[in-house]
């Protein structure tokens, strides 16, 4: 089959959870064998960000980890879309594209029917600004993939879409995987970006402070930290490692004892059941898992299993401690975890239930048999 996917970035991580996920998908797909086309702007301000930053290198380094993926630069007044799309036969649509974009090819389709266009949506803005995302013309599209089932039902409830499927994102277990580089250097590390003042207190609340309490060598990797979050990091003797393409994580988990999920507080409060990708990657990786609260609503993991929940600071300490005390409790939650996301939460998981979506579009949609 041929695959055209419309992507903020498939180059560049720089900010862009969504080229995680994505990169997974392209490589297991051209790995089965499937044509696999991905368009992404030129001047997108991920890609820009990635360059301005760190140069051009960190491109070419990224074409050496991932060598079946490419993505075509475009200009998009000079989008030639009867080009782009001659011969697909599923097309992706990723939400952080412009309205007048979606819109251009929800057209296309309506004229050329011969493919199935759908809608991605791995962002918060459904529940946080409702205006914008009711703005995307989607009529013309065949559906939409939501990463959770909360985000399926605003779709519907708001009659945004006329069918929604559950697709959640997953690890790409060709390269987030158990490294055996010795034994661990550190205690903790954290991977995950600033900005936009999402988790500040969080972040303070469940790893700043016990990291300063317990006297950790810890590590934080990212982008978009204000100059007062990199001040704290400092004062809880935290060291700030800055921009980490994101499939050298699993080299810098195997230096760790253990890491943290921490969720932006627009999935805990207005998105309840959405993890985001980054512990589908911690756990691929064999790493122990400790998560601030969200409410894991579709049983995606097996809690106090595959990782373990602190509902406070005090408890998050309190976890750290019997984690970092206890080896062989390491070892067996490990294992859990990536048990869990070799058996449900691969790329080639989802991979399989998008080719039965797409092989299934005149049936009524739902939750798409998720996992």
């Amino acid at each position: 089959m041929r695959f055209v996917i419309f992507s903020h970035s498939l180059v560049s991580d720089w900010n862009h959870g969504n080229a995680h996920f994505l990169r997974g998908i392209a490589t297991d797909l051209a790995g089965r064998g499937h044509l696999v086309r991905i368009y992404e702007p030129e001047d997108g301000w991920s890609r820009r960000n990635l360059i301005d930053n760190h140069g051009s290198e960190a491109i070419a380094d990224f074409e050496r980890v991932y060598p079946l993926i490419r993505s075509t630069l475009y200009r998009e007044h000079e989008l030639d879309l009867n080009e782009a799309l001659r011969e697909a036969d599923v097309v992706l649509v990723h939400e952080w594209n412009s309205h007048e974009l979606v819109r251009r090819i929800g057209l296309h389709h309506r004229a050329h029917p011969s493919y199935k266009l759908y809608f991605h949506d791995t962002h918060h803005r459904s529940a946080t600004v409702p205006d914008s995302m009711s703005a995307y013309q989607l009529g013309d599209y065949d559906g939409v993939l939501a990463y959770g089932e909360t985000i399926r039902r605003l779709y519907q409830t708001h009659g945004w879409a006329e069918r929604a499927w559950t697709w959640h994102e997953a690890a790409d277990t060709a390269v987030f995987r158990p490294l055996n580089q010795g034994p661990p250097t550190g205690d903790l590390v954290w991977i995950g970006n600033g900005g936009d003042d999402e988790r500040t207190e969080e972040l303070r609340e469940f790893l700043i402070r016990p990291v300063k309490a317990l006297g950790l060598k810890a590590t934080v990797y990212g982008v978009r930290y204000p100059e007062q979050a990199l001040r704290e990091l400092e004062w809880a003797g935290i060291e700030y490692g800055g921009w980490l393409p994101n499939y050298r994580a699993p080299a810098v988990f195997a230096q760790y004892r253990l890491t943290v999920h921490v969720p932006r507080r627009p999935y805990v409060k207005a998105l309840p059941g959405i993890p985001t990708i980054r512990p589908f990657e911690a756990l691929a990786c064999g790493i122990p898992l400790i998560s601030a609260p969200w409410e894991d609503r579709e049983q995606l993991f097996r809690t106090g299993r595959d990782f373990l929940f602190a509902a406070n600071g005090a408890e998050m300490i309190r976890q750290m401690e019997r984690l970092l005390a206890n080896p062989d409790q390491r070892r067996r939650q490990a294992a859990d975890g990536l048990e869990t996301i070799r058996s449900r939460h691969t790329c080639g998981h989802r991979v399989d239930q998008l080719l039965e979506i797409a092989g299934a579009r005149r049936q009524t949609a739902g939750h798409g048999g998720n996992d």
